[in-house]
């Protein structure tokens, strides 16, 4: 029987199906997400890729702005800046540019126009006053930044802006200047690198002058082109605020040009002098010696860029006898015409005190033992005061506390509590020893004398100037009552009777009613030596007496030559003088105090 014979069936392997499988759907899966991502972008959150890629391209250049002036009282500018811009390209773009499309005015309306590369150059170069050939050669090249132009004023970097030239930015710079140089030089103080307050006003005032920054935003297409029809935004700049002084800048210069003459021919190391309005509490004239120059101000030492008058604390010498009196007479201890038995020296509690002259046993007045600025008489008068009352009397004078005029490094001085007082200190300190002071802080206290016993808060800036001219007033304290107004006139005639009667008669002036007090006292040593380097002389007063207008006091920090021979007098009779002169303060018309200096038998 044959047998059947034939080939087998060949059939594909399951293994190859299922690839096929897996891969389409694989495929059909990468669809499915590209698709759902072209949705999202494109249905869901065109907005938001949109304005990412917006961002992008959005180029930001700051707009600075202008800092506010520094006036003085009559608006007199003392520092003011000036907006300059600075003209920038990126070569790599400009070079690469051969044409560029702009926005401009066709039939009444505006349209998109082709610029050429030279075309842009040469009205660039109309713009700048430059020549062409320069301009095209500042343009050309590899460099990402090239300075074109410098110090440019803001209507040139407007017509820049409109040409619209590729690769063509500019940048914002302040230029600050200072009209009167070393007038109110430290005062006013300087700028770090042009934009921050380093010293002075500049600095304290820093917020309130800068202002706020503004910011034009444009678009950059990738090829480094500005796009014409693109967003152009700008936030324009708030400009800072103008600081107005209470200084008249007149009256600075001729202070700060007599002191610096007195400085000069008695080769002290530093003089101040300061002018005070009594009835408002203004600062007049505030001058040091050696006063920088805010335009170069490192043409002077670094010691000499501040403001001594407020800086620099010092034992006041004999001008404290003044508060003394006044705490001895308001308290009911004493009046001016109180008799004191003053012997040659004075000893109490195992420590003797003698005064700048040689005299013997004397029947003074207290008038005279101010009259005559005798420590003797005003250690046995002070007597009275208890310990804690001399202490209360000095810190209610303003002794210890820092007048604050919106400078920096105002000194406190030091008033050291009276339990902390040593045997001798407790003494002292009625005549201007152991205890330290600013020449403001002297200022101060004569002020409240010469305002009826009231003090007011000195002041250095008068008011804030707004962008649009409005002014806002600098915040000021309440006055405070010192003494009682009688006590204020009884002070008042013992300094009048110095001038007329006692040893300060160099305060005279014609037609005018002084009132007065000089101050004398060993200064210590910088260098750190024990004891003492040379003297600070000072003289303080008032005028006119029958109605206390203005207060002056001039200080000198360590003179040469015989200490009782110098005299501050010239000097305070010249400012004051000059300041009456300047406010139109008419002549004295009553009669000067006389108060007899020797008490009668």
């Amino acid at each position: 029987m044959a047998q059947k014979t034939g080939k087998a069936v060949k059939t594909e392997a399951p293994s190859a199906t299922r690839r096929l499988r897996l891969g389409l759907g694989v495929m059909l899966t990468l669809l499915l997400v590209v698709g759902g991502k072209l949705f999202m972008v494109q249905g869901l959150d065109a907005g938001g890729m949109a304005e990412a890629a917006l961002q992008n391209r959005l180029t930001p250049i700051e707009l600075p702005a202008e800092r506010g002036s520094i006036l003085d009282s009559n608006g007199n500018i003392l520092a003011s800046s000036v907006i300059r811009y600075n003209l920038v390209v990126d070569q790599t773009v400009n070079t690469k540019t051969e044409s560029f499309r702009r926005l401009e005015p066709v039939d009444g309306k505006e349209e998109l126009v082709k610029i050429s590369r030279d075309q842009g150059i040469s009205e660039l170069a109309d713009v700048l006053g430059m020549d062409e050939d320069a301009v095209k050669t500042a343009l050309t090249g590899d460099q990402r930044y090239y300075i074109v132009a410098k110090d440019l004023k803001p209507d040139v970097e407007d017509r820049i802006s409109k040409l619209q030239i590729p690769g063509v930015v500019t940048e914002g710079t302040s230029k600050r200047v200072y009209p009167n140089g070393s007038v109110a030089g430290g005062i006013v103080g300087f700028l770090k690198d042009g934009t921050t307050g380093q010293a002075g006003l500049e600095q304290t005032q820093d917020e309130i002058l800068k202002g706020t920054p503004g910011k034009r935003l444009f678009e950059i297409g990738a090829d480094g082109l500005r796009i014409p029809v693109g967003v152009d935004q700008l936030t324009p700049a708030v400009d800072g605020k103008d600081v107005k002084l209470t200084l008249n800048s007149d009256l600075q210069y001729y202070a700060q040009q007599a002191i610096q003459s007195q400085r000069d021919k008695l080769s002290a190391e530093w003089g101040v002098v300061i002018v005070q309005d009594i009835k408002t509490g203004n600062i007049v004239a505030m001058a040091d010696t050696n006063a920088p120059d805010p335009n170069d101000p490192g043409k002077v030492e670094a010691k000499d860029r501040g403001v001594r008058a407020v800086t620099a604390a010092y034992e006041p010498g004999s001008v404290e006898k003044m508060i003394t009196a006044s705490a001895l007479i308001e308290e009911g201890l004493s009046n001016p015409l109180d008799k004191f038995t003053i012997p040659p020296s004075y000893t109490v509690d195992g420590q003797t005190f003698n005064d700048a002259f040689t005299h013997g046993t004397e029947d003074r007045t207290l008038a005279g033992i101010l009259g005559w600025s005798m420590n003797t008489g005003t250690v046995m008068a002070g007597q009275r005061l208890s310990k804690e009352q001399r202490y209360n009397w000095l810190k209610k004078f303003g002794i210890g506390e820092a007048p604050d005029v919106g400078l920096p490094a105002q000194a406190q001085g030091i008033l050291t509590p009276y339990e902390q007082w040593d045997g001798r200190q407790e003494y002292t300190v009625l005549f201007g020893q152991g205890v330290s002071q600013s020449t403001l802080q002297t200022v101060r206290a004569f002020q409240s004398i010469a305002n009826n016993g009231v003090m007011l808060q000195p002041r250095l800036i008068d008011s804030y100037v707004n962008p649009d001219g409005t002014e806002e007033k600098a915040p000021v304290q309440d006055p405070r009552t010192i003494v009682s107004p009688d006590t204020a006139r009884q002070v008042r005639d013992i300094l009048e009777s110095a001038v007329t009667e006692g040893q300060i008669k160099e305060a005279g002036l014609d037609g005018y009613r002084v009132g007065a007090k000089t101050g004398t006292s060993q200064s210590p040593c910088d260098d750190g030596t024990a004891g003492f380097c040379g003297f600070t002389a000072s003289m303080v007063g008032m005028a006119p007496m029958d109605d206390p207008r203005f207060i002056v006091e001039v200080v000198l920090q360590r003179p040469k030559g015989d200490i009782y021979g110098i005299s501050n007098g010239p000097v305070f009779r010249s400012v004051m003088s000059q300041a009456l002169r300047t406010y139109n303060v008419p002549p004295s018309t009553g009669t000067p105090a006389r108060l007899p200096q020797y008490a009668k038998k």
